[in-house]
């Protein structure tokens, strides 16, 4: 009997398996629950955690209690083989935007989970009473449909094995970086633009160093570890790190961690005004980077940016000054052009009148700020302006920031990995300059607080107009863009709502109507915020 019994938890078995994995995925994009964020997101998505199939397990078990032992193990494997087929056929149908990637530290979980279901599994094996199968299937429905609870718990018991893991690599990492004493480090932090900024200031080193910046958005502490580890060596003469972080303090960690002797601060704004409470809390928390800073050491802003502007810098290193709209700085940029093609601009170096002339691919507004901050830095760092002008040529798009994309008579301009107020309307005004017809695909932005509906609704305003089709994906989410583009008197047959970003491409090459087409993807949503 007790062979049958664990005959009948296989299909139980493979159903966690799939369980897991998506409750690790949304536990990963949670930040392993740190701030409490993958509980949050439980009670959040309660609905969507706790209303399943498997919920049923309950009327399984019951049947388990009233049935002959045979018959129950029958209908328990019968009832998660069901469960498992319609988990997994959702599961194919789901968009999966960042899939979950399986670390060392998703491992060391699946092994604290396993051990978990061991723990209640093991007695039942071993002291097995075919009399108490209804209470042994009842409790093991009770786990799985609380799976997300149990994940957690995993993630909390494996809070000092962690711990441990991080110190050993960041000690790893900070003897690495003492031994490089050669190579500068120049940080770089904002609200927006920071991987823009980070990939401009790459290709122009380049030019004349050897330079190397974290890649993809390795921002965080974890980021910059595997990075000084995995990618550094004693060739390196600038390492350029991008430096992320969702409240106050994060970035000073960052600082103390790689110590730049060079900062450059793109924009401040209200990105993750969630998480940092207030704009007071973002602003000093950007300028951490800044005084960070050695004496010797020297940090780019942006004029421009009143939040820059208006701050009492708490440190005396050398500090150079960007703009566009403001003159009185070290570099500004004069006679802007932008087109569907690229951009070009003069530069104006504080004590010479001479206009140097520069051009690039990159499109938007923006975009000058970003490259203006690496001009500054590379000409400070003995870099020459016809070098500078060149690298600038050079300068490749980002992925997934205003990079255009052909596909037939359809231009995507990709700008998936953009979230905020400023970077939204900037790319919006990109949209509005192609030659064709313009389509815009978003969900809307996100992690704004109190303010995310005022943001969302300025934001359809902007869309109406620059764009001739909108393409609304979530109902609830894009609400406050629809009621802005309504405000502004948007055509409503111009307007679909979708709840699949998938069901998207289908219809944009139906309206495309083998016209020269562009369509702005702006602002792609984690898996956590799918509807």
């Amino acid at each position: 009997m007790r062979f049958y019994f664990l005959l009948s938890l296989i299909p139980f078995l493979i159903y966690f398996i799939l369980k897991s994995k998506k409750a690790l995925h949304m536990l990963q994009q949670n930040w392993y629950n740190e701030d409490e964020r993958f509980f949050k997101w439980i009670i959040q998505n309660r609905y969507r955690v706790f209303v399943d199939n498997d919920m049923l397990f309950v009327v399984a078990a019951c049947l388990a209690f009233v049935v002959s032992p045979n018959l129950a193990m029958i209908l328990f494997a019968f009832f998660y083989m069901v469960v498992t087929y319609l988990y997994f056929t959702r599961m194919r149908k789901e968009q999966v935007k960042k899939p979950l990637v399986f670390t060392k530290r998703v491992m060391r979980l699946c092994i604290t989970i396993f051990l978990l279901y061991l723990i209640a599994i093991l007695p039942m094996v071993i002291w097995f009473d075919e009399n108490l199968i209804g209470y042994y299937y009842f409790i093991l429905g009770a786990l799985i449909y609380f799976h997300y609870f149990v994940v957690m718990l995993a993630a909390f018991i494996n809070v000092p094995i962690e711990k441990g893991v991080f110190y050993y690599y960041k000690h790893q990492a900070s003897r690495k970086l003492a031994s490089l004493n050669r190579m500068k480090v120049i940080g770089i932090t904002g609200s927006y633009g920071k991987t823009s900024s980070k990939n401009i200031l790459n290709d122009i080193l380049n030019v004349k160093y050897i330079a190397f910046a974290t890649p993809k958005n390795f921002n965080t502490t974890y980021g910059l570890i595997n990075t000084v580890n995995n990618y550094l060596d004693k060739f390196n003469d600038y390492f350029i790190a991008e430096m992320g972080a969702f409240k106050r303090g994060e970035i000073k960690e960052l600082c103390d961690f790689v110590k730049p002797t060079y900062g450059i601060l793109t924009t401040i704004g209200t990105a993750h005004l969630e998480s940092f409470g207030s704009r007071e809390n973002i602003q000093k928390g950007k300028f951490e980077l800044i005084e960070s800073l050695p004496s010797d050491g020297c940090g780019i802003l942006n004029a421009d940016d009143p939040y820059q502007r208006s701050y009492e810098l708490k440190n005396d290193c050398k500090i150079l000054w960007i703009g566009i709209e403001n003159h009185d700085v070290d570099l500004y940029a004069t006679n802007i052009k932008l087109s569907h093609q690229g951009t070009s601009f003069d530069c104006v170096f504080k004590g010479d009148k001479t206009k140097y002339h520069f051009e690039t691919r990159l499109l938007g507004r923006h975009n000058i700020y970003n490259i203006l901050s690496s001009i500054c830095l590379g000409k400070y760092l003995g870099i020459s302006i016809p070098e500078l002008q060149l690298a600038v040529k050079r300068v490749n798009p980002v992925e997934h920031r205003l990079e255009l994309k052909k596909y037939g008579q359809i231009n995507i301009i990709d700008d998936a990995y953009n979230s905020n107020p400023v970077g939204s309307k900037m790319a919006v005004e990109v949209l509005g300059m192609m030659p064709g017809k313009r389509i815009i695909v978003t969900p809307g932005m996100i992690e704004l607080g109190i303010e995310q509906y005022g943001f969302n609704n300025e934001f359809g305003h902007v869309i109406a107009d620059h764009a001739d089709i909108v393409i609304l994906i979530g109902k609830d989410q894009t609400k406050p863009i629809y009621d802005g583009l309504k405000e502004e008197k948007f055509k409503e047959k111009n307007i679909y709502v979708l709840n699949d970003v998938k069901e998207a491409f289908p219809l944009v090459t139906k309206l495309s109507e083998g016209h020269e087409t562009y369509v702005l993807l702006e602002n792609d949503l984690p898996d956590i915020f799918n509807e």
